[in-house]
């Protein structure tokens, strides 16, 4: 029978052995990051997640967690490897992402459209989701201009929080109608603040005998709409069928009123 004491020393022994030749394992403590950990050992955060490529997502860390980090004095040549991996087209430069950098303002920094920027860096799967010490390619020839929209829409900035979805009930066309009009859209549900993007316009609303036009103001709900003219409710959204949330409204959308 394997004696404790040996079994203990064996364990031990597991858990102070470098892993390989070139790092050592760290246990994740409590407030640590990829970004401080590379910083406590003096190792670029390159070179940290070069070692540790089977972690899915580096900011995910666990206390208790372990990770391999490179030995003091055998990092370059990870570095070098891991530098080396991005090759940056022509009409670009390299770029180290730095602590609070996100691909918005890294394009605003140097001018350039988030498309341009994210168009640069295929090797990055998830342009929300970049790292101090990251290699990018920024270019360096004059931004593409942005699309040129097509007779029947009009140009929108996306703002943060918007969505494909979002933009299309606001402006009251169809999330189709919002995804067809911009095919320069590799994947709707990815937009990013700053972009440009062709909104439909929303067919004018042809009002039934019996109502006028009435265009919607900031603050205007169905409820406040019918009150100020003095009809019901039900008569309101009776008259815009085309209206498919009566909670749901616009500034510069047309109703049609019913005339009392």
């Amino acid at each position: 029978m394997e004696k404790p004491e040996k079994k203990l020393e064996e364990q031990s022994k597991q858990q102070t052995e470098p892993c390989g030749d070139c790092t050592t394992p760290y246990t994740v403590r409590e407030g640590d990051t990829f970004y401080s950990i590379a910083q406590q050992f003096s190792v670029t955060y390159d070179a940290l997640a070069a070692v540790n490529a089977h972690l899915s997502d580096p900011t995910a860390l666990a206390p208790g967690q372990t990770i391999n980090v490179p030995v003091a004095g055998k990092e370059a040549p990870v570095q070098a490897e891991t530098q080396q991996a991005v090759q940056c087209p022509p009409g670009t430069f390299r770029y180290t992402v730095q602590q609070g950098d996100t691909m918005f303002l890294i394009a605003q920094r140097f001018g350039v459209s988030l498309d341009a920027l994210i168009a640069a860096n295929p090797q990055i799967s998830n342009p929300n989701l970049i790292f101090p010490g990251q290699v990018i390619c920024v270019p360096t020839s004059p931004a593409p201009p942005p699309p040129v929209c097509p007779p029947g829409t009009f140009r929108y900035t996306v703002r943060p929080g918007d969505t494909m979805f979002l933009i299309a009930q606001r402006f009251g066309v169809s999330l189709n109608a919002l995804i067809a009009a911009n095919p320069q859209i590799s994947n709707p549900n990815l937009i990013f603040p700053g972009q440009i993007i062709c909104v439909p316009s929303a067919p004018s609303a042809v009002c039934p005998p019996g109502t006028f036009r009435y265009t919607v103001q900031p603050g205007d709900s169905m409820f406040l709409i019918a009150q100020r003219f003095g009809v019901s409710l039900n008569a309101l959204i009776a008259a815009n069928p085309q209206i498919p949330n009566p909670n749901r409204i616009f500034p510069g959308q047309i109703v049609c009123v019913p005339t009392r």
